[in-house]
């Protein structure tokens, strides 16, 4: 009986510390606030948040006056609550054309201007196979057309190709080559569906380290197209046109209160840009406002800011709201580049990013089972009436298409915390990159569910006394020993 009587005690101390955690989230979360900020990020006045545009001040300004106001303190080394990026808006030429040997191509049918000036002439090409280091190394370039295979072996994402092109262009510029091009010939990526995405402006970093060097791409689905049969090729391009971009993340952070512990980071992220404005839909509303996709994540953050600047937990928290998600992950790709602190430092990454939802007694999170800290998901929106589930559709690769995946790559854990998804149906694509896509349209009670849940989460993880670690035998294991030293 004794016994019994100490089990019952023992768990009367328990319980009350579990559910005072949510009271607290409960009773600190200002909901007409957060409603606010949601209501004010997916509003016509920011004209669907389009980095391009100029309306896209307004936000970043928005976002980083709401972590100040939280408590939050911005980075050393940052622009107060910035970061600066330099990014490059790369329109189509007028004209382009390529001859190489027998085969002619041109822009917006089997031809790609992806990147440089204006530019003409003809010169020799050169053979240098996937671009490696190892393949550029002794070849003469010297005023001379480098032609390589798009990606890399084993290589072939739409994110790898472009990290890939990136990297040969500079090798190119390095070794005295006038311009790249390369071969597309990935069978399993139609190039028709390539060319209607990229066959218009795209933003992509500025190219101080290349120089503007012309960078093209050649439809090649036959591998016809090799440096010993071409000889010579003759480009001319007109009417390139280049504009640089203010580009912003905005930052913040919150120290932790253990002496050990506050040396690790809790990266809590979510991308603030959304499409813009696009083709009017049946009632003439051309505006994207992307309520779902990402203001309700960025709302998430920026209340997660103001909860633990009131209520520090025993790690340090770091706030990031990326910019140019929609572009290609390029905010937190230019992040994790150039990180404002050491990346070994943050141990945990829980990003958020949206198509929409289907389930609201769900919480789906990409990657949920992949790190050992994820059980403390569950526990956090289970105490919200909620259920945690993992990705259910795979196929769309959802984990390699957010910001998320910058961060993995580098070794970090890091899950996306998404809005509950069954299926991608026609309830997820009615509103996914659509003008239908507003506050009105959204179930707010859900919405808090959501937010309070995330800071839930947030806050167990950052107090673990553990330090949170890929699966065994993830992608990422490797790689996360190596940035952490624990080989």
């Amino acid at each position: 009986m004794k016994k019994i009587a100490l089990l019952l005690f023992a768990g009367l101390v328990c319980s009350p510390s579990l559910f005072a955690q949510k009271q607290d989230v409960e009773k600190r979360f200002a909901s007409k606030d957060a409603i606010a900020q949601f209501t004010y990020l997916a509003s016509d006045a920011l004209m669907g948040r389009d980095p391009i545009r100029p309306e896209m001040k307004m936000a970043y300004t928005f976002i980083a006056q709401e972590l100040e106001k939280a408590g939050a303190k911005p980075l050393p080394g940052g622009n107060g609550y910035y970061q600066d990026i330099p990014f490059n808006l790369s329109s189509p030429p007028t004209k382009g054309s390529v001859q190489l040997g027998n085969f002619s191509f041109s822009q917006g049918q089997n031809l790609l201007v992806l990147d440089g000036n204006s530019f003409s002439g003809t010169f020799e090409v050169v053979e240098v196979g996937f671009g490696s280091v190892e393949e550029f190394a002794g070849k003469d370039l010297k005023g001379k057309i480098a032609i390589t295979n798009v990606g890399a072996p084993n290589k072939f994402s739409p994110n790898q190709l472009f990290a890939e092109g990136r990297a040969k262009a500079k090798r190119a510029k390095d070794a005295g080559a006038v311009a790249l091009i390369e071969r597309f010939n990935v069978p399993s990526v139609p190039w028709q569906l390539v060319s209607g995405f990229l066959n218009r402006p795209q933003m992509g970093m500025a190219q101080g380290e290349t120089g503007n060097l012309p960078y093209l791409w050649v439809e090649d689905l036959k591998n016809q197209l090799t440096g010993t049969n071409l000889g010579n090729a003759t480009l001319a391009v007109e009417g390139k046109v280049n504009r640089k971009i203010d580009g912003k993340n905005v930052l913040a952070m919150v120290e932790g209160t253990d002496p050990q512990l506050k040396n690790e980071y809790i990266l809590l992220s979510a991308h603030y840009d959304h499409v813009g404005v696009g083709t009017p839909d049946e009632t003439g509303d051309s505006i994207y406002n992307g309520a779902r996709d990402n203001a309700v994540g960025t709302v998430a953050v920026l209340n997660a800011a103001r909860y633990f600047a009131k209520n520090p937990p025993k790690r340090s928290i770091l706030f990031a709201l990326w910019t140019a998600e929609e572009k290609g992950l390029l905010g937190s790709a230019y992040f994790a580049n150039n990180p404002l602190l050491p990346l070994n430092q943050i141990v945990y990454n829980l990003n958020i990013d949206n198509a929409g939802y289907n389930d609201t007694s769900i919480i789906t999170v990409i990657g949920l089972g992949r790190t050992t800290a994820d059980f403390m998901i569950n526990e956090a929106v289970a105490e919200f009436g909620l259920t945690a589930k993992a990705d259910p559709s795979p196929e769309q690769g959802l984990y390699d298409r957010s910001d998320n995946v910058n961060f993995a790559r580098k070794g970090i854990p890091a899950p996306s915390f998404t809005l509950g998804f069954t299926a991608f149906d026609d309830e997820i694509n009615k509103y996914y990159h659509k003008a239908a896509d507003e506050v009105e349209s959204f179930d707010l009670n859900y919405a808090q569910l959501y937010w309070k849940s995330y800071i839930l989460s947030a806050q167990k993880i950052a107090n673990w006394s553990q330090k949170p670690q890929w699966t065994a035998g993830d992608k990422y294991e490797e790689v996360g020993k190596k940035l952490y030293g624990n080989e």
